[in-house]
This record gives C-alpha cells, structure tokens and sequence, in this order.
C-alpha cells in the first residue's frame, strides 16, 4: 500500500554502510573507527527543514559544496520504547521511504565536531508499507536497488541489502531508554558511492549547483526529485 508521508515528529540518521563510512575516512587519511562495530551510531536532524517532492532546495548561506545522499528511511507508526532487536521491531514501523540528507559539505566539517547537521532533509514521494516489499526483506535488511541521478546523468549505484547494522538493530537502538512516536524517521546513513563526497568532486565534476535536478530512485518505493534553487 502506497500513503501519503505523515507529519514528521523528529528524524535520526544512522550511518548503517560501512562503505560508505570507510570510504570517507580513507579520503580524508582517516582508519576505520573501532568504536563504528560497537554500536549502530546516529544523530539529530532538524524535522522543520523537511521538503518532499519536487520541492526546490537551496544551500545555506556561505555554502559552495552542496551535496546529496541517497537513503532508505524508516517511518515509525506504532510508539514503542525499548524494542527488541528482532524482526517483531518491523511491527513498528508504518514503511518506507527514500530520503536524501541534503549536506553542505564545506559548513559541515565545522559543524559537525560540535553538533548534529541542521540542514534540509527530502522525504518521498509516499510512504511504501513494508507488506508490498517484505518479499525483499532478509537477514534484517531489505535489499533494493538504489540510484542517484543529477540532469539524467547515474552518479551513484548501490543497494540497500549492503547495510551493516540491521533495521531491527537500528530500531532497538533509537527507542532504547526512550519512546519512539509515529512519524518518528529513521534513515539508513549513505549507501556506499551514495554522495559526491565519497565519489569525489573531482571524479564527479563539481558539486551541486544552481539548476542541477537532482533524482533518487529506489527499486519498489519511486524517484525523489528535487532542483536546486
């Protein structure tokens, strides 16, 4: 069943791929954290800066590094506090959706030594229930295709069965010692090669800018379109 996206309580976004997380440090002469292993790591988006689809975004003030991020978020539907890490955590979850965690790369790196990212998040285009795609659940993971596109032209290609962490693990996670909500969003983290940041501006040609439309697709749950303003 396909539904429109409910109002958005709060958004915690996970870095589930190790790909992706291994492939950012490595450009900057960073190792692998050990800790990464240890504990399925999140933090707090700003639920007021959420645009959905074909909404246009623009990048903060002083910033010339805009990226995208191609996720798989979670919707929660049923309140819920200390989940169990099995698949009964899927009883919470109303579906899913695509979310691009817009970045701007340049103000990030101050940023986010001291705090988490308050920048636009897409959501959409609708909210897909996890019984039209249980067919593609196993091993705690759904595994979906997923690609990014900017003016038509495939940047990124990966799929979301390579997480790490399971959404059972991840759902645990954020509703230890706290009550999820309806309308509380979960998202994946980056697919690996999901952002220009991980592929390189210099691979890739440049940042975002000004015009660029901007497509995420993945496989059974539609395309997340937006231009940048």
């Amino acid at each position: 069943m396909r539904l429109p996206l409910p109002p958005i309580s709060s958004i915690r976004d996970f870095y589930a791929f190790e790909q992706h997380v291994k492939t950012c440090r490595k450009h900057r002469g960073l190792d692998m954290v050990p800790e990464w292993y240890k504990v399925p790591v999140f933090y707090f988006s700003n639920p007021a800066g959420v645009i959905g689809q074909d909404d246009p975004v623009s990048a903060p003030q002083g910033s010339k590094a805009l990226d995208y991020e191609l996720e798989l978020a979670c919707v929660i539907g049923k309140a819920g506090r200390d989940i169990t890490a099995d698949d009964s955590a899927l009883d919470y979850v109303a579906g899913f959706t695509i979310m691009n965690d817009w970045s701007a790369r340049d103000l990030q790196r101050l940023e986010m030594a001291v705090k988490g990212k308050d920048f636009a998040t897409s959501l959409g285009p609708e909210l897909i229930t996890f019984d039209e795609i249980k067919d593609r659940y196993r091993d705690g993971r759904l595994h979906l295709e997923m690609t990014a596109r900017v003016n038509g032209r495939e940047l990124s290609h990966g799929n979301s069965g390579s997480m790490y962490w399971t959404w059972p693990q991840l759902i645990a996670h954020a509703s230890r010692d706290t009550c999820l909500r309806p309308g509380d969003i979960l998202g994946s983290g980056t697919v690996g090669s999901g952002c220009i940041l991980e592929l390189t501006p210099e691979a890739v040609g440049s940042w975002l800018k000004s015009g660029d439309v901007v497509e995420l697709t993945i496989e059974r749950l539609g395309t997340l379109r937006n231009r940048v303003a």
